[in-house]
């Protein structure tokens, strides 16, 4: 079973930038992807980015020009930079990994846009 390392997240004001981070305990292999959720109040849990093992990006429209997720390949890390933050940003966010088959979900990660 993968397990995910999440870190990163925090309270920053509007116009800010964070950067998240999640490293599964493998790499991925073909086939496979990364992705962040976030999660907002009262809202339901949605896809804002996403990585395949090829490298190949997605994005929500939302974010689009605003966040970029990368992938470094020497530490199995994925990050999530996050700029211009505005309040919609709010929320918490989870890794996800499809790997093996299988969905794995991270512990998530508190962000707060607020001024």
């Amino acid at each position: 079973q993968v397990h995910l390392v999440e870190s990163g997240g925090g309270r920053v004001e509007p116009g800010g930038s964070l950067t998240l981070s999640c490293a599964p305990s493998r790499p991925l292999a073909t086939s496979e992807q990364l992705a962040w959720y976030r999660q907002g109040p009262g809202k339901e849990r949605d896809i804002v980015a996403s990585i395949t093992h090829d490298g190949i990006k997605g994005y929500v429209g939302a974010v689009k020009g605003r966040f970029a997720i990368s992938r470094d390949i020497a530490t199995n890390t994925v990050y999530l930079q996050m700029n211009d933050l505005t309040s919609e940003d709010t929320g918490i966010y989870f890794c996800n990994a499809f790997m093996g088959s299988q969905f794995t979900w991270g512990q998530g990660l508190q962000v707060t846009v607020s001024s």
